[in-house]
């Protein structure tokens, strides 16, 4: 399965010839190198190690440094692994770039969302809290009952909650690239993608290959 890392730039529009708009979020894809070459005769799977981002040597560990001159590699801050398939062949040192990818291509985005901080069940979990008339005066956004007291005498494992929103992993499938500029490394997928301006998203050809309808 082929794939490149990239950094999010932000979001713009594109116009379409007929004149309709077309939201997209740019990203700054590559120059990506292989650093390492996972096989199912030595690993048990296949799959690639992906490095991107130029670093300074001196933000690198010795192992980092080692293991990076052994692929041929430049000094990378960012490495992750894409799984491969049988008839996939990677050296290493090779270098990835934007145009393995073609618009119209179906991808999935995977990033680290926005984190919020901690937060209430309201704005967590989309709760509708308590009722805001009737001599209510500090229930209008708790979140009730989460539990009876005899049966079954607990609070449920996974119970929604108040607690930390958002900074985890999440993946976006199956959107449109619209455009790609191999000059600048730039690709544009159609709407929004996980994470902050700055972020680094792992982009790989869709799992679920679901046509919108219209085209789109």
């Amino acid at each position: 399965m082929k794939g490149i890392l990239g950094r999010k730039v932000g979001m713009t529009q594109i116009f379409n010839p007929d004149g309709s708009v077309v939201p997209v979020t740019v990203v700054e894809a590559g120059p990506c190198y292989v650093t390492q070459v996972r096989t199912p005769e030595v690993d048990g799977y296949g799959a690639v190690q992906l490095g991107f981002g130029n670093a300074k040597a001196k933000h690198l560990t010795r192992g980092q440094l080692g293991h990076l001159g052994k692929a041929g590699a430049p000094q990378l801050r960012y490495l992750r692994e894409v799984r491969t398939r049988a008839d996939e062949a990677y050296t290493l040192g090779e270098k990835i770039l934007v145009d393995i990818f073609e618009a119209g291509e179906r991808v999935d985005v995977e990033g680290r969302s926005k984190g919020r901080g901690f937060a209430g069940v309201v704005k967590r979990w989309h709760f509708a809290g308590g009722p805001r008339t009737h001599g209510q005066s500090d229930r209008e956004r708790a979140p009730g009952s989460i539990g009876a007291c005899a049966a079954p005498g607990k609070v449920w494992k996974g119970q929604k909650m108040p607690g930390r929103l958002g900074n985890k992993r999440t993946t976006v499938q199956n959107v449109e690239v619209v455009l790609v500029d191999p000059e600048r490394n730039l690709l544009a997928i159609r709407g929004s993608v996980p994470g902050p301006k700055g972020g680094v998203v792992l982009i790989k050809a869709a799992r679920k290959q679901r046509v919108r309808k219209g085209g789109n």
